[in-house]
């Protein structure tokens, strides 16, 4: 079965409950993960004792906000479509993520999920030897594109056949606007570090935890069109689940993407018994990822057609 066989099979009533869309559940867990950044930003810019051991916690809960702009491309975590781009442009600019660009980036990936020469995700192949998972998990790969989207963007670059000449006027000016906004952050260093340490440096930490939970979405999956095989669900405990928006029930997301994070255990529950790659847990993926590269370990899966 496929994900459109599936949605066939499902009627109407669930999918309007599935799909129902909530300001009230966006906001309490928005306000929860704010709240976290918040307090542990504050122990941070206090200098608690032993403050530099918050920053890896600090880069967790910032960098895990790709999964909030992930969602908000869907315009699914609140019902307010204007909540929907206000906080996915926000998190666009702490990520250095630009967001209008971003939503067209991703909804491609949608469409040819884990397809060669058409997914754009996979332009840059994932990790295949140990070395090149070392760097991919750095961060610094990630960096060194974003860094230079943003101003390619701003002046008149980044051209790509998923980018629809309609969107370009409106990539452009966001990009330039968060180039304008990033001008003013060395100053502000400089009359006070705190955000150094409250933002620069975490998400510099906090960069390599979300590569690794990246990679399982479709990391050694096969490259067909069906969403239950070409993508993977991880199951995890609920600080992980709340920490990523829901987004480790990856297969459900992909399967149904107009199923706001909220309701996504629901739609687990209705296709569990479908799902074709799993994983049991980060570092059970990881560590099977990483056996499959060793000196004489059997080759992931070739690619289908």
């Amino acid at each position: 079965m496929d994900q459109k066989a599936f949605l066939a099979t499902l009627p109407p009533a669930t999918r309007d409950v599935v799909t129902r869309r909530s300001n009230r559940a966006g906001m309490a867990h928005l306000a929860g993960h704010l709240t976290a950044i918040l307090l542990v930003g504050t122990l941070i810019g206090a200098g608690v004792a032993f403050w530099p051991l918050l920053l890896p916690l600090q880069g967790i809960l910032l960098i895990f906000l790709f999964t909030l702009e992930h969602e908000c491309t869907h315009k699914t975590p609140f019902a307010s479509a204007r909540l929907n781009e206000l906080v996915g442009h926000a998190c666009g600019l702490i990520l250095v993520l630009p967001f209008r660009w971003f939503r067209y980036f991703h909804l491609a990936h949608h469409k040819w999920t884990n397809l060669p020469g058409q997914d754009p995700e996979i332009e840059q192949p994932r990790p295949q030897t140990r070395a090149a998972f070392f760097w991919y998990v750095s961060g610094l790969p990630y960096w060194g594109a974003y860094l230079r989207l943003v101003p390619v963007l701003a002046f008149g670059g980044g051209q790509a056949k998923y980018l629809p000449d309609s969107a370009m006027p409106g990539i452009r000016a966001e990009a330039r606007w968060m180039l304008a906004v990033y001008a003013f952050v060395p100053a502000i260093i400089w009359l006070n570090p705190l955000l150094l340490w409250v933002w620069i440096v975490p998400v510099l930490i906090g960069q390599p935890f979300l590569r690794l939970y990246l990679l399982a979405e479709h990391g050694d999956c096969p490259s067909v069109a069906n969403m239950f095989l070409n993508t993977r669900t991880t199951f995890t405990n609920r600080l992980v689940r709340a920490l990523a928006w829901n987004m480790p029930y990856h297969i459900e997301h992909h399967v149904w993407p107009a199923v706001p994070f909220h309701q996504l255990p629901a739609a687990h529950a209705l296709m569990r018994d479908h799902l074709g790659v799993t994983a049991d847990g980060y570092a059970a993926f990881t560590c099977d990822y990483l056996a499959r590269r060793s000196p004489g370990a059997v080759a992931p899966p070739p690619a289908s057609p």
